[in-house]
């Protein structure tokens, strides 16, 4: 039983190194068991703007995770991997809450 898993929206541009950092998160957080239904969908801001548009007023910074319509992450510049990593598992934790 159990509810399906919310799903995390992530917000990114091509050729951003915080992205390649969240997206080098999420690959290894969902090859853990507990993470493993987790679905994230990208929405790239340059190629669907109008995808991404809902969500432009509550963002200035990529990657932004949000769960349904609601941030939870805003990379901030100068951010490590490690930092970002952490995030992306509150993400996932939240995501995880019924």
């Amino acid at each position: 039983g159990g509810c399906p898993m919310k799903k995390v929206i992530m917000i990114k541009i091509p050729g951003c190194p915080y992205c390649a950092k969240a997206r080098k998160a999420i690959g290894l957080l969902q090859e853990e068991e507990k993470y493993k239904d987790i679905r994230v969908e990208e929405i790239d801001e340059t190629t669907q703007p109008d995808l991404a548009a809902p969500y432009g007023k509550d963002y200035y910074y990529v990657p932004s995770l949000f769960i349904e319509g609601k941030k939870y992450f805003e990379a901030k510049p100068g951010m490590d991997y490690d930092t970002i990593e952490k995030a992306v598992r509150n993400v996932f934790e939240e995501a995880r809450k019924a």
